[in-house]
C-alpha cells in the first residue's frame, strides 16, 4: 500500500469513529424546548450573532421580537433591513449610552419602561424568538432586578427562544441559560483610531 492510500484509509477510519460519536450524541439529544442563550464578553459580534439567528428564524417563517436596551439610535443597518421583513417586531428602548444621558434616575426609569415592554413580549406565545439586545447592562448597573428578570424569563412560553446580548452577563443569568458564548476581544479596529464603519459596526 502506497503512502497516499494509507493516509486515505486512516482518514476514513478516523471519520468513521467520529461519525459514531456524533451520531450517538445526536441520538441522546431527544428533548425540545425554548432555549435561553447568552452572548457576552468584550469581543465584537454579540448583537451581530443574535441578528444572524433572527434572520435564520425568519427564514423558517418564525415570528421574531427585538428589544434593544441602551441603544437609542434607529439608523442601524440591521433595523433598516429587518423592518422590511414580515413577522418581526422591533423596539428601541434605550436613550443612548450612559455617558450620553449622564442622568442615573432617567436611565433607571428608561430601563424599567423597557422591561415592561419585554414582559408583554415574554407573555406572547406567537413570538418564537425574542432578542434582548444589551440587556446585560441594565442588569449589571442594577437598574433592573435580576430576580424579577429571571422569573419572567423562566415563566415565558415553553417553546419561546430568548437571546440576550451584552458584556459582563451576571453569573445568575449565565447559570440559568442553556447556552452561553463569550466573545473575546483579541484585536479591534477602534483601538487603532478607526471609527465605526457603516455596514460593519452599525
Amino acid at each position: 500500500m502506497n503512502a497516499e492510500a494509507d493516509r486515505a484509509q486512516r482518514h476514513r477510519a478516523r471519520m468513521q469513529r467520529q461519525k459514531t460519536v456524533v451520531d450517538a450524541a445526536i441520538a441522546r439529544a431527544d428533548k425540545s424546548k425554548g432555549l435561553l442563550l447568552v452572548l457576552t464578553g468584550n469581543g465584537k459580534g454579540k448583537s451581530s450573532s443574535a441578528f444572524g439567528m433572527a434572520a435564520r428564524a425568519l427564514g423558517h417563517s418564525m415570528r421574531v421580537g427585538v428589544a434593544q436596551f441602551i441603544k437609542g439610535r434607529s439608523d442601524t443597518g440591521e433595523e433598516a433591513f429587518f423592518q422590511q421583513q414580515k413577522n418581526i417586531i422591533w423596539h428601541v428602548l434605550g436613550e443612548g449610552f450612559t455617558w450620553d444621558t449622564q442622568d442615573l434616575e432617567r436611565d433607571k426609569e428608561t430601563a424599567r419602561r423597557g422591561w415592561a415592554v419585554v414582559q408583554t413580549m415574554l407573555h406572547d406565545p406567537s413570538i418564537d424568538l425574542l432578542i434582548l439586545d444589551e440587556l446585560t447592562y441594565p442588569l449589571k448597573f442594577g437598574w433592573l432586578d435580576i430576580n424579577t428578570v429571571l422569573a419572567d424569563l423562566q415563566n415565558r412560553p415553553a417553546m419561546q427562544h430568548v437571546v440576550i446580548t451584552g458584556r459582563a452577563a451576571p453569573d445568575a443569568l449565565c447559570q440559568t441559560a442553556d447556552t452561553v458564548t463569550e466573545m473575546r476581544d483579541i484585536k479591534h479596529a477602534f483601538q487603532s483610531g478607526i471609527q465605526a464603519q457603516i455596514g460593519i459596526d452599525y
